[in-house]
């Protein structure tokens, strides 16, 4: 079992790198790793692990939603009014109805399995959208009139109503409901009519739960300091996230998912501290989950049952996404201020199917329903074609279809390589310089550029200063760069050229006569930095 754990985090991780360098999305090598370590192929993965891949899947999907939850930008959900709420049940519904259509003509489906087939196909995936969105937010695309926002919350929501109807659906079909009614006083209802109650409740619940969740962790994590570091915040965030999932398995009254996200999404309102926090520890044990989730996902495709089904399900995918969901953008999407092209990013933006189908294709097979290996085979077909084209498509078509707004980085974790620029001379100086800049590069795990221009010729003096830099910054990255030149251009355009975040240099304590003959090279670069400057003073 630790051998196959092994093989699926290096194996998955540097099957993503492959994919990446390659211009692919990074899920679709962690998913081709895990077809070929899966039991259709290399079948290396112990039975132990397969076992519990859908409890790693579960765990790695509320990563991924609480990571949502923090990103979540309340203005911006108000500034859109109903746009999110239609995003969410529209879509879906008009997907689901459309591949019932088709299912039921091109396989002989009745009805209710027809309208099966359109609920497990017609969910999003978290799995891809979340990170997807969460990107465009870090790098503006979109965020002016919250459409990330918008199709985060929607996602959501639409997968709380399939999931309900999936599971009403697989009751009448199985007949696991003795008499499809259930009595409430003395009233007789049908599971249908039940259903707009359900919806309403496992939102409503869902919602609240998140709230209560939110006010426990600010009250563990920031007011009575039960933890000591970012570690455990997260530590703690994700296991009471997680209960929350379970939670709803044992009582299916709220939805887990959207408690999770809504967890997320108070933080940042009862505590942004906090959240920013928690922001960062998600994004580290995303960096693992995403690995295990896609791996397993791979393993879990059945190749086998693709052959018959290819083209069929070719066809019932394009009319579901251009058929029926693009009928449900139109119609979520009236009213707003989204322009054409905004509306046209909701194909790229919001097709991509992976998690849920991965969660429940084969679910339908294994309880009996008629035309289940169908069911199943168009879950694992939907899943090779939408999730890597929903991966790619996603930060391709955003710069051409939306436009670019500013960043609230209290709302998302914006990456960004840190790269400190010293410059150095070969005076007594240069010694603290280099130790505030290794000081500043520790704190921010930053590179750091040395940068001695020359003036003179004096290699004993320059190859002093280079065992001088060794020495103070061993234990951080960092180049060396001596060249002739003017001092501030040439500080200047190094800075330009790498990207620095930050210019450290000194200056000395000369006479103000001095100060008038010499000039001062630090108040020259002051005056035509845009860039933050720590001046040392001897």
């Amino acid at each position: 079992m630790l051998e196959s754990i092994i093989w699926i985090l290096l194996l998955g991780f540097f099957g993503g790198q492959i994919a990446q360098r390659l211009r692919i999305p990074a899920l679709v090598g962690m998913v081709l790793v895990g077809i070929v370590l899966g039991p259709q192929v290399g079948n290396a993965i112990a039975p132990e692990v397969l076992a519990i891949a859908a409890d790693l899947r579960t765990m790695a999907v509320m990563v991924i939603l609480m990571k949502a939850g923090l990103g979540l930008d309340r203005e911006k959900l108000a500034q859109q009014g109903s746009v999110a709420l239609r995003l969410g049940f529209l879509p879906a519904t008009c997907e689901a109805i459309a591949i019932m259509l088709i299912a039921v003509q091109l396989f002989q489906f009745d009805w209710a399995t027809g309208l099966l087939l359109g609920c497990v196909l017609g969910a999003e995936s978290p799995a891809v959208i979340v990170p997807g969105m969460l990107r465009l937010k870090s790098l503006g695309w979109g965020v002016k009139k919250g459409i990330p926002d918008a199709i985060l919350t929607g996602s959501a929501l639409s997968d709380v109503l399939l999931l309900l109807v999936f599971s009403l659906l697989l009751a009448f079909l199985t007949q696991t409901t003795a008499t499809g009614v259930t009595l409430i006083g003395s009233l007789s209802l049908s599971p249908w009519q039940l259903l707009p109650l359900q919806i309403v409740t496992q939102i409503s619940l869902g919602v609240v739960l998140g709230w209560v969740t939110a006010r426990l962790l600010v009250s563990l994590l920031a007011r009575q300091n039960w933890t000591d570091n970012a570690v455990q915040d997260g530590l703690i965030a994700a296991g009471v996230a997680l209960l929350l999932v379970i939670g709803a398995e044992y009582l299916p009254i709220f939805s887990g998912y959207l408690a999770v996200m809504g967890t997320g999404f108070f933080l940042i309102e009862l505590d942004a501290p906090l959240a920013r926090r928690l922001r960062g520890s998600f994004d580290s044990l995303w960096a693992i989950a995403q690995i295990i989730l896609f791996v397993l996902l791979g393993a879990s495709i059945q190749l086998d049952v693709l052959g018959d089904t290819f083209w069929l399900g070719l066809l019932v995918l394009a009319v579901g996404t251009l058929g029926g969901r693009s009928l449900g953008w139109y119609l979520s999407t009236l009213g707003s201020n989204w322009t054409g092209r905004e509306r046209l990013f909701l194909l790229p933006g919001n097709s991509a199917k992976a998690t849920v189908q991965a969660a429940i294709g084969a679910i339908p097979l294994s309880q009996g329903v008629a035309g289940g290996e169908i069911i199943l085979a168009l879950s694992a077909l939907s899943i090779l074609v939408t999730a890597p084209l929903g991966a790619w498509a996603i930060p391709t078509f955003a710069p051409k279809l939306l436009e670019r707004g500013d960043i609230d980085p209290t709302k998302v974790s914006v990456n960004r390589r840190t790269v400190l620029l010293a410059a150095v001379d070969t005076s007594p100086l240069a010694q603290q310089i280099l130790i505030k800049t290794a000081e500043l590069a520790r704190r921010s795990d930053a590179e750091v550029i040395v940068l001695h221009v020359i003036r003179t010729d004096n290699p004993a003096e320059l190859q002093r200063l280079r065992q001088q830099t060794r020495r103070n910054l061993a234990d951080i990255r960092y180049q060396f760069i001596a060249t002739p030149g003017p001092v501030p251009a040439t500080i200047m355009d190094i800075a330009h050229t790498h990207q620095v975040s930050e210019i450290i240099m000194g200056k000395r304590n000369h006479h103000p006569p001095n100060n008038l003959l010499i000039g001062s090279v630090s108040q020259a670069i002051l005056e035509k930095s845009p860039l933050p400057v720590v001046i040392i003073e001897a």
